[in-house]
């Protein structure tokens, strides 16, 4: 076996990646609209397990909720 990074990303850590892009886009806009929530969830729930890093994600989003700095948007 050899030390060399694999140039192929698993399952999990695509779902991870496209997690952190909806989160990351939430935040930078401010607002969550329902199907923001939708498309989250999906990518959350798709495996039945959150790791670290996707629950760190979900953080994020609470974390904007609380301090008022997330708006809610057409719900």
């Amino acid at each position: 076996m050899s030390d060399r990074p694999s140039i192929y990303i698993n399952v999990d850590s695509q779902s991870e990646i496209a997690i952190k892009k909806i989160v990351d886009k939430i935040i930078s806009s401010g607002k969550m609209s329902r199907q923001d929530h939708t498309l989250l969830l999906s990518h959350v729930f798709a495996n039945g397990q959150f790791s670290d890093r996707v629950r760190r994600q979900i953080n994020r989003i609470l974390d904007e909720i609380q301090t008022g700095q997330l708006k809610f948007m057409n719900w």
